[in-house]
């Protein structure tokens, strides 16, 4: 099968020592049980050996979770490289912003002003923490799921427009007005489709002057 040959050709560059491997999406013939397992394999391998690995993949997962190092590619152009955990909370661009991370960052335009964000056209505004060190103009915000904080009491009130529970946690999609965002929350948490829910924000990002990059 393919991933048998993906397998076997890449002990075939293992038994010959180079202190380069070169690797184009070896893991992609794979099934996702077979992949988790073989990234960690990698991993180990890689250590063990001290070798350099220069490792190809349009996964985002496992880039951030095998590379020491990773290089983002936009049409032939490298875009930013960096270590995965600056790569995830300082993106260079909305192409990188949007690249990684799963669920994908919800990409938010707007205005920042007096210490606030305000989302256009005027949906709603949240206090602008993480981003405030930015001059006041127009942004497009970048907000990981994991820093919409849906609690009551919060700033905002939204509609849930669907769940995707994921055993351990569960994503919602808010709506307000035609805009969607996403936000993770505890599995234990009771939510159905079209309940009310508030929410506010525990971190911003401000990608782009422009509205659109």
């Amino acid at each position: 099968s393919g991933g048998e040959m993906q397998r076997v050709s890449i002990g075939r560059a293992i038994v010959r020592e180079p202190r380069v491997f070169l690797m184009d999406e070896p893991l992609s013939a794979l099934d996702a049980k077979l992949r988790e397992s073989l990234r960690s394999e990698l991993k180990d391998l890689q250590m063990r050996l001290g070798a350099t690995f220069i490792f190809v993949t349009h996964d985002q997962v496992e880039a951030m979770t095998m590379g020491d190092r990773i290089g983002i590619l936009d049409h032939g152009r490298l875009v930013q490289v960096g270590a995965p955990r600056d790569v995830y909370n300082s993106p260079r661009n909305t192409f990188v912003a949007s690249f990684v991370g799963s669920p994908a960052i919800n990409l938010l335009p707007g205005q920042l002003s007096s210490n606030a964000i305000v989302v256009t056209p005027k949906l709603f505004e949240v206090p602008a923490s993480g981003a405030a060190t930015a001059g006041e103009g127009s942004y497009t915000f970048g907000v990981r799921p994991e820093d919409v904080l849906v609690e009551s009491g919060a700033p905002v009130e939204a509609r849930v427009h669907d769940i995707e529970n994921h055993g351990i946690e569960k994503i919602l999609t808010l709506r307000v007005g035609d805009t969607l965002l996403r936000a993770t929350v505890p599995a234990m948490v009771a939510v159905a489709v079209e309940d009310s829910v508030r929410f506010g924000l525990r971190h911003a990002i401000t990608i782009a002057r422009a509205l659109h990059v």
